[in-house]
């Protein structure tokens, strides 16, 4: 490889590179353990560096989940949803890209940016494209057609669909860079796997005729025994109207040819690294929003807390790192919120304490340790039925739906985390684990009381903790809706 033009740098402090896939679930790549899948780049950028193996999104879904991302804090402490609101603009100025920015770092952005920003509750919000040195972005869900993404359409005649032009900015901006002496930030959020499926063409041999092994969990069969609230939302028809009841190949390999592309762009950004001589100190992670529940008990799409829609793939790959190629992994529990104090550690930025997420770092050094008790898992968006509080621990998740209306009865579930990963058998009921529920149920009460004393007081965002407590009656709860 041949390094074009580097210069010495004044600055030592890394590069960061953070790229986010959107709706891709952790049963989609080699690097975990799934048969079939074909992500030799994010393969190798995984025996690099870590694999997260508990790695969670707070909120499952994208506008809340980029919103944890970007600024370290649950949605509660954010208020930013679709069903609530945007990011107030005091919030965005703690976000990674301002904080780093503010400290001499060269930021940009390309892709499904998610949310806006707005100087108050009720104000009509902004994208902030002045806020980033160079930008991709764009509004909304985007789109898989490059000259459709305004910001994009440089890139549209070589590459039409989206995935690889996102590369492609990628490859730019880190030409450009590597001659600075500031080091730089660049965030890429691509649109795939999301729907509407719009794979990109070039790559339709890939997975041409290939069958895929599913899950043990797959099926209705497998999902029985979960809360009838959560056949409530959307997540629930689509495992027939997306077709994974009939025709999983055909889905998954759609699905899979997305994540394809992806890797390709990966590809790209990493022998852009090697190209101009600063992959040696350029930190990557690579995550998505929310996962995808691709037929696991008989659901489709996302927001659920069961684990194929909120745990995620997360690999962090660090140069400088003395376990570099090792193909270490990490069972800690870790979560979206996490991302902001590991960019902030890496760029030598103090963030305080004023947020929920830990930095990763020092995992990097001990994978054996952990840095949260539990984490939330956070719905409060879409039908108020399927609206629920999770919490998640080393040894176990707890889950609590709260609709009580039409006959129905609010519902309590308990996984054994640490021997049914599938979430096979709710606990609830079986008294030689009341010792285990006991103790969920009081980690469900430190939640709610964090949230109490936490939460944002614009949005509307308070009242949960009431429609999310177990001594709360339904009546009160019902009337909080209104």
């Amino acid at each position: 490889m041949v390094i074009i033009g580097a210069v010495a740098r004044a600055d030592d402090r890394p590069n960061i590179i953070l790229l986010l896939a959107d709706d891709q679930c952790t049963y989609s790549m080699g690097c975990y353990n799934t048969p079939g899948a074909k992500t030799p780049n994010l393969d190798q950028l995984a025996a690099e560096g870590m694999i997260f193996d508990r790695h969670y999104d707070t909120t499952a879904i994208c506008m809340a989940s980029r919103v944890n991302i970007m600024t370290g804090l649950y949605e509660y402490r954010s208020g930013c949803n679709f069903d609530s609101g945007a990011l107030l603009q005091s919030l965005w100025e703690t976000s990674y890209p301002m904080q780093l920015r503010q400290a001499g770092y060269q930021v940009a952005f390309a892709g499904k940016f998610g949310f806006l920003v707005a100087e108050r509750p009720g104000k009509k919000g902004r994208l902030p494209e002045e806020d980033f040195d160079r930008w991709g972005g764009g509004p909304g869900q985007t789109s898989y057609q490059t000259k459709q993404n305004a910001s994009m359409r440089a890139y549209a005649d070589e590459y039409p669909h989206s995935t690889l032009s996102y590369g492609a900015f990628g490859q730019d901006f880190i030409r450009d860079a590597s001659t600075s002496t500031q080091p730089f930030c660049l965030s890429i959020s691509f649109k795939a796997p999301h729907h509407p499926v719009q794979p990109d063409p070039q790559f339709d041999d890939v997975y041409g005729g290939a069958s895929f092994v599913k899950p043990a969990n797959y099926g209705r069969e497998h999902g029985q025994h979960l809360a009838e609230q959560s056949r409530r939302g959307r997540q629930y028809e689509r495992f027939h109207s997306w077709h994974y009841s009939t025709q999983y190949d055909q889905v998954m390999a759609l699905y899979y040819q997305q994540i394809y592309a992806i890797d390709v762009a990966v590809g790209m950004i990493r022998q852009a690294l090697q190209q101009h001589g600063i992959a040696e100190n350029t930190v990557i992670i690579y995550t998505s929003d929310n996962g995808f529940l691709c037929g696991a008990h008989g659901y489709g799409s996302k927001v659920l807390p069961y684990e194929e829609s909120s745990r995620v793939p997360l690999i962090v790959m660090d140069p400088r790192h003395s376990g570099r190629g090792q193909q270490r992994r990490c069972d800690a529990l870790t979560g979206n919120v996490d991302i902001a104090p590991t960019i902030l550690e890496l760029a030598g930025v103090n963030r305080g304490d004023q947020i929920d997420g830990r930095s990763l770092v020092t995992l990097l050094d001990d994978p054996t340790r952990q840095i949260h008790d539990y984490l939330p898992l956070i719905n409060v968006w879409g039908p108020r039925e399927v609206h629920s509080l999770a919490v998640v621990t080393p040894k176990f998740k707890y889950v609590y739906w709260p609709y009580a209306g039409s006959g129905r009865t609010a519902t309590e579930e308990v996984f054994d985390m640490a021997n049914d990963h599938l979430e096979l058998h709710n606990l609830l009921a079986r008294p030689e684990y009341a010792e285990l529920v006991q103790s969920a149920r009081q980690t469900h009460r430190q939640a709610l009381d964090h949230w109490r004393t936490s939460a944002v007081a614009h949005h509307d965002y308070l009242r949960f903790a009431d429609i999310f407590d177990p001594e709360v009656d339904w009546e009160t709860k019902s009337n909080l809706y209104e």
